[in-house]
């Protein structure tokens, strides 16, 4: 009888201790996280005629992921535009070198809704050391029109969404940003990642050609992205969950996975990456120990997210 009241108390501290943990976490974030559900004009420019209009989520690009959307019509909305081609590339500038990010860089046509889409995963936030540009080509009525503007990247606010950039064992720079699910629930989750490979170029060819070559990144084909996520806050003892499914690439060119979250709060996405050969790019495992009051160890390669 002394051992089960005693079994008792300690789950009911433990229980004290998570929604103690996870209350500080949340107030130290200090506000919701509205939906972003809308797409909204992030810029718009007149060229030649042409009003071309960029969308994203709320109207604000953030790191990470991010779908993009561009409407091209004349400026009198009289007629229809016959686009051909359109490229999206954008550029940031630290100092005097020059960089890209993972993105799609011709935009995928949609005739029923009347614009293109396409994607960028946005690496670093805008600052007074970070400037992005944006740079759409686009090949309409027999006319080439190049739109140059600058951008702002702000910070995601959504935890879920987070990315990781590191370094392979294969000594190349990659990037793991999180697509879905933008709003877990206490279920088995359907998870979705792009995983990507930097090819490096040359800086001082950028700077007088936009060759999007020279800054490519590489969607990588035939990984495997190992999953074990955990509640690292000590008072959940680092406990894992079933059922997860470890994410493999899709038809779309993403990885898609489930991950199973028990409960609402703190989590760690620990990963191994795997290349197509089987050989560890990046990631470690982590002990399955139970460890109650100490923080829960993590993979070499993981990613934390909050809901």
């Amino acid at each position: 009888m002394k051992r089960t009241i005693g079994i008792l108390w300690a789950c009911a501290i433990l229980l004290v201790s998570c929604t103690k943990e996870k209350t500080d976490y949340e107030a130290e974030i200090g506000k919701v996280i509205p939906d972003q559900t809308e797409f909204k004009e992030v810029l718009s420019k007149s060229l030649d005629g042409y009003t071309i209009r960029v969308e994203a989520l709320n109207g604000t690009f953030y790191s990470g992921y991010n779908e993009v959307r561009i409407h091209i019509g004349t400026t009198a909305n009289v007629g229809a535009a016959k686009i051909k081609k359109v490229t999206f590339f954008p550029v940031l500038k630290k100092g005097a070198k020059y960089s890209s990010c993972p993105h799609q860089f011709v935009l995928t046509p949609n005739q029923q809704v009347h614009y293109l889409k396409g994607y960028a995963v946005f690496t670093e936030v805008s600052n007074a050391e970070n400037a992005w540009e944006l740079n759409v080509q686009i090949q309409v009525d027999g006319k080439e029109l190049h739109l140059k503007e600058p951008i702002q990247v702000m910070e995601q606010p959504n935890k879920n969404l987070n990315m990781t950039a590191f370094q392979g064992r294969d000594g190349k720079d990659y990037v793991i940003t999180l697509i879905t699910p933008r709003k877990p629930k206490v279920a088995e989750n359907e998870i979705t990642a792009g995983i990507y490979r930097h090819d490096p170029g040359t800086a001082e060819r950028l700077e007088t050609n936009l060759d999007p070559a020279h800054y490519h990144y590489t969607m990588v084909e035939g990984y495997t992205l190992q999953l074990d996520p955990r509640m690292p806050e000590p008072s959940m003892g680092n406990h894992s969950s079933s059922n997860n499914k470890d994410l493999v690439q899709g038809d779309d060119g993403f990885y898609h996975g489930v991950v199973n979250y028990t409960m609402t709060g703190n989590w760690t996405l620990n990963f191994i990456l795997l290349n197509k050969d089987g050989k560890i790019m990046k990631g470690t495992k982590v002990p399955t120990d139970f460890t109650p009051g100490v923080a829960g160890a993590k993979s070499e390669l993981f990613i934390d997210i909050l809901f």
